[in-house]
């Protein structure tokens, strides 16, 4: 395989008419890694791609691969490999010419097409299908055979726009594993987008969280995860309880009717904060149990789903939701008065 390049944006912005969908984009995705563009529908993830891919021209910036300025380099000199969402696979070709089109087209003679298309049909899994019509594939087969076709001229980048969207639970599950594995073994500098932040977090080295066309933070995903800069990355990494508070003193914030120690709070700051805790960092005491950090509150729905256990609890202001495993809880029923802990460690204060 090629190796691995790295991707630059630099202050790229794109307007269409007056709308901006991206704005002011300044990114480095690192060599060989994994990278997903996460964010709602409309956030400007896929328009940030097409750029990456020369299928957008940016209305101001530059795109660098592999410290080269590409940015007028129309699309097929530039080295990416592309999955679009709906696959766009040839229904009147067969397995093999999908996967050799490119080839053929660069004008690859027919044996060297037949042994890369093999190749790379056993580096998906799917050997012996050469000759089938891809009719008479599953979508998870559709989907390998995407995937290689996009690798068969050795790209410098790998682009995947939303590609596993159309399967169902398990086998994108399944997909998903299995594709970061491939990453991984052909060391290809790699670009998902996805509007699940699950699947972001299951395969990315980094995660870009994007809204409103622009970057709201990027990281690796746990530190993301644990260390959100704003609402709206806590809210849309996992699940979480924001709540509304203000400071009171040193690493002091009052909410939910009490008063939180919060480490991470930052001095002298002025003004309403957002507390997010991670709902599996919630802890739930039975009947009234005092100290730090901790509230009262009244259990109004708890739904077992089998793995976990969400507990509803309302409290002053606000709900909190628990999760834990059904061995980690204590038996608290809809009605009971809890007291709800809502560790330290477990408190990041976002502005509000």
């Amino acid at each position: 395989m090629t190796p691995a390049h790295g991707v630059s944006l630099l202050g790229v912005t794109k307007r269409f008419g007056a709308v901006t969908a991206v704005a002011d984009v300044d990114l480095e995705l690192p060599a060989g890694k994994l990278v997903s563009f996460l964010g709602p529908s409309g956030c400007g993830k896929t328009t940030l791609l097409r750029i990456v891919a020369g299928l957008e021209t940016p209305t101001a910036g530059q795109v660098r691969i592999g410290g080269e300025d590409v940015t007028g380099v129309p699309t097929h000199r530039r080295g990416v490999g592309m999955v679009f969402q709906s696959l766009a696979l040839f229904p009147h070709l067969s397995v093999g010419e999908n996967i050799a089109y490119g080839l053929r087209i660069r004008g690859v003679d027919a044996a060297a097409r037949r042994r890369r298309a093999a190749e790379l049909l056993d580096l998906v899994r799917l050997p012996g299908v050469a000759d089938r019509h891809v009719s008479q594939l599953s979508g998870g087969q559709r989907q390998r055979v995407a995937i290689a076709r996009a690798l068969a001229l050795e790209p410098r980048v790998f682009l995947l726009d939303e590609p596993l969207s159309a399967l169902d639970a398990k086998l994108r599950e399944d997909m998903q594993v299995e594709l970061r594995l491939l990453q991984q073994r052909l060391g290809i500098t790699t670009v998902i987008v996805t509007h699940d932040q699950r699947e972001a977090m299951t395969m990315s080295d980094l995660v870009v969280v994007m809204g409103h066309g622009t970057v709201q933070q990027a990281g690796p995903p746990l530190a993301i995860y644990r260390s959100p800069v704003n609402a709206f990355v806590a809210g849309f990494i996992g699940s979480t309880n924001l709540v509304p508070g203000r400071p009171t003193g040193p690493q002091q914030v009052a909410a939910l009717g009490g008063t939180f120690r919060v480490p991470g709070l930052p001095p002298n700051i002025d003004g309403a904060v957002t507390l997010s805790v991670r709902p599996e960092d919630v802890v739930l005491h039975p009947g009234g149990a005092g100290g730090e950090n901790r509230v009262a509150g009244v259990v109004t729905f708890v739904r077992d789903v089998g793995a976990s256990v969400e507990t509803y609890v309302a409290c002053a202001e606000a709900t909190i939701v628990s999760v834990a495993t059904p061995k980690d809880r204590d038996a608290v029923h809809a009605g009971d008065t809890v007291t709800v802990e809502l560790p330290a460690a477990a408190c990041v204060a976002l502005p509000a």
